[in-house]
């Protein structure tokens, strides 16, 4: 799995596309029944939103993801930086958003950061650990 983490619109969809990947859903509209079936997931953040919308775990949802399938490519924004939202549902989702990528990228064999249109690597193993 690959993880690829950046602020908005600074070209982590591209950098995905660069990698050969064209099958990339939606986080914001996918089905979350289908977004295993897919080659990436743009928007995770956003998908992770809907789960805790919809009442579920975002931790348990990215598990099964990765089960489902283990070589998906997942872009999310960043959105820990910044002023703290006065919204407790926005602080919920924020913290969420924070842990479940922090989870990604344990279980990742590549994470990349893009800024600025620039990918860098921080962190690549062989495997998927």
């Amino acid at each position: 799995m690959i993880l690829i983490i950046g602020g908005a619109y600074q070209g982590k969809t591209d950098h995905a596309r660069s990698l050969g990947i064209s099958d990339i859903c939606s986080g914001a509209s996918e089905d979350m029944d289908r977004v295993g079936e897919h080659s990436a997931v743009n928007d995770f953040h956003l998908l992770i939103k809907r789960q805790l919308e919809a009442g579920l775990d975002p931790l348990e949802e990215a598990e099964k993801l990765l089960e489902i399938n283990p070589d998906i490519v997942i872009i999310s924004t960043e959105i820990g930086g910044g002023i703290v939202p006065m919204e407790k549902s926005e602080r919920i989702w924020r913290e969420a958003v924070g842990k479940t990528c922090c989870f990604l990228a344990q279980k990742s064999s590549r994470v990349v950061r893009v800024i600025c249109g620039i990918p860098t690597i921080i962190k690549e193993t062989g495997d998927n650990k």
